[in-house]
């Protein structure tokens, strides 16, 4: 009976050590990733040319004064340009082509 309690103990001490140390017996490495920032302009031109090629707006329209806000973190002019152009997309009836690519042209985003 002592016998097989000391294996027993032994076997636990060896089971607490090994997962205490780990397989491979080294620390964590850390490694830092930089992030880069999305251009905002990047969605801007994606939905200007999918309105160029005479896609109607649709209900991505309650995402433009959020889109307009992150233009002007970056660049408060073109955020004023793009304000007035997609109020103007959106009071437009018919297909916005036009005023679409003619704010592209404003922004300096080749349609």
């Amino acid at each position: 009976m002592i016998a097989l309690r000391n294996v027993a103990a032994g076997l636990l001490a060896a089971g607490v050590l090994v997962a205490a140390g780990g397989c491979s017996g080294g620390g964590v490495k850390e490694e830092l990733i930089e992030v880069k920032p999305i251009d905002p302009m990047v969605q801007v031109k994606s939905t200007l040319s999918n309105y160029a090629k005479g896609k109607p707006l649709t209900s991505e329209v309650t995402g433009f004064d959020s889109m307009v806000a992150e233009v002007r973190k970056t660049d408060a002019a073109k955020a004023d340009i793009l304000k007035a152009g997609l109020d103007d997309l959106k009071a437009t009836k018919g297909s916005p082509a036009a005023k679409a690519k003619e704010l592209m042209k404003k922004l300096g985003l080749d349609p």
